[in-house]
């Protein structure tokens, strides 16, 4: 049986809600058909936007969305996605799939969406293609409320008040398709371009967001932090769970159980990645004032057959969700550092949250785990340890856990077992409590289980009962491939 010990008088930090972000670039049919469909449609929607995706999301508990990319952000300029769509200038998206954009979906339709979700707005601009001017710009055009010329563009286009805007990314992947730069360049044209990036009213002041590394480059973070620390809030970390190679990565749907662990593997590779980054950061910010923000996280198979290549279109197995799972723990017991991370991506792109076909909508397996987890949403960090054993060779353990309390007393554990084979007998006891109740929702299944748009509900969390409630916690069998959580009072 493994001992799970939980102290509740062990407050570390808190779980910011933004680590369950989400993205959405301007790739595939993430925007159009998933996001927005526009007002003409026949498909439901309220000023152009899904409304089976915008309740599924708020459901979800969806708390901010980054836009418009990804390496699309940095050949975006935002003038051409404002005012009216008819004159709106078209462009060849040139990195994904090189289909016609019209920019019928721009900042107005950016911050409408986050206003019928309920979350808040992280922009990513560019400095691959851009002047600074066009940033300094679009920070004018979307929070200043004075008279200027392009808060009166603003208004021109129909939109009174600024908008509030949280996160501001001064570019995306500069070391890559943002420009190819190294990382002392890159930090001398953030500080430039930062510095314009105006705070108009500094109870709408946005975040700055400082383009980190690409997976395990420490050099990066270290020059970064080094030459521009100061004035950063946060800096980015990327990283894909890439079963295979990048040229082959492998299927969604069909892989072995070796495949699998590999998988598993890889995925929790991100607990070393923001463990060591950050103790990079503490060189420079031992008072951990800057965040990491890996807003770019996820899966990424080889796309399903007979789809556009450049469209990024896989499916999502209860294999996704045990990464989802396992990452949303690894991303709480770093919340000290990690302050807000956005899986790619929202709809239909990567390892999505849902899926479309026309007027059709599926919610994947990874999209329960978000829900399940929205329970540790501003909650505080408790300290915990559960004994596990690791998967047969590989450097991830079986069982992965976070605990966390609500400000009523609630406690929040979320576990999740890898094993394809082997449940989990668990002991947990909770540091001077006296358990009144607890109550648990699981996700498990067959792991290549999946929901399809002929089977819509062949994978979904449902509520689980197979534990003991004890004086001091509970005992419970935790079943193979399955997220499991229990709220206890």
């Amino acid at each position: 049986m493994q001992k799970y010990l939980i102290n509740p008088n062990q407050k570390i930090s808190k779980i910011n809600r933004d680590i369950y972000g989400c993205f959405s670039e301007h790739l595939g049919r993430c925007i159009y058909e998933g996001m927005f469909v526009g007002e003409d449609s026949p498909i439901p929607n309220v000023n152009g936007m899904r409304k089976d995706i915008i309740d599924a999301l708020r459901e979800m508990g969806i708390p901010v969305l980054r836009w418009p990319g990804g390496c699309f952000a940095d050949e975006y300029h935002w003038k051409d996605g404002i005012g009216p769509k008819e004159s709106r200038k078209k462009m060849i998206n040139t990195h994904w799939g090189g289909v016609v954009e019209d920019n019928s979906f721009g900042t107005h339709e950016f911050f409408e969406a986050c206003r019928q979700l309920g979350c808040d707005a992280y922009i990513c601009g560019n400095v691959g293609s851009g002047t600074v001017q066009e940033m300094s710009e679009w920070v004018e055009y979307m929070t200043s409320d004075a008279v200027s010329p392009m808060a009166n563009l603003r208004r021109e286009n129909g939109h009174d008040k600024p908008w509030r805007l949280k996160y501001f990314g001064v570019g995306n992947e500069n070391w890559g398709c943002g420009g190819n730069m190294t990382p002392e360049f890159y930090a001398d044209q953030y500080r430039r371009y930062a510095t314009y990036v105006r705070t108009y009213d500094w109870n709408n002041r946005a975040q700055k967001i400082a383009c980190g590394p690409n997976g395990a480059d420490y050099n990066w973070t270290d020059v970064l932090m080094k030459k521009a620390g100061r004035q950063m809030d946060g800096l980015s970390l990327h990283y894909y769970t890439v079963m295979g190679s990048w040229h082959k990565k492998g299927k969604a749907l069909e892989f072995t159980d070796d495949e699998y662990y590999i998988t598993i593997d890889k995925a929790y590779f991100m607990e070393e990645l923001v463990r060591r980054h950050g103790e990079l950061m503490n060189r420079y910010d031992p008072e951990k004032r800057v965040g990491i923000i890996v807003d770019e996280w996820g899966i990424w198979h080889d796309v399903e057959e007979g789809t556009n290549p450049g469209f990024l279109y896989q499916q999502n197995t209860l294999r996704d969700a045990m990464v989802a799972g396992l990452t949303f723990n690894i991303f709480n017991k770093h919340s000290d550092r990690v302050r807000m991370a956005n899986i790619a991506q929202t709809i239909n792109v990567l390892q999505s949250v849902a899926l479309t076909d026309g007027e059709e909508m599926i919610l994947t397996p990874t999209y329960y785990v978000f829900r399940m987890y929205k329970d540790h949403h501003e909650n505080t960090l408790l300290g915990s340890y559960l004994t596990t054993p690791n998967l047969a060779d590989k450097k991830a353990p079986q069982l992965t856990e976070s605990a966390s309390i609500k400000e009523d007393g609630t406690i929040v554990a979320t576990i999740v077992n890898t094993s394809l084979s082997d449940a989990a007998e668990i002991h947990c006891q909770i540091a001077d409590t006296q358990v009144s109740g607890v109550a648990a929702e699981i996700l498990t299944g067959e792991v290549h289980a999946h929901n399809d748009f002929e089977n819509k509900n062949v994978v979904s969390s449902c509520e689980f009962s197979d534990f003991e409630v004890t004086a001091d916690g509970f005992k419970t069998t935790v079943p193979p491939c399955s997220v499991v959580k229990f709220l206890i009072k």
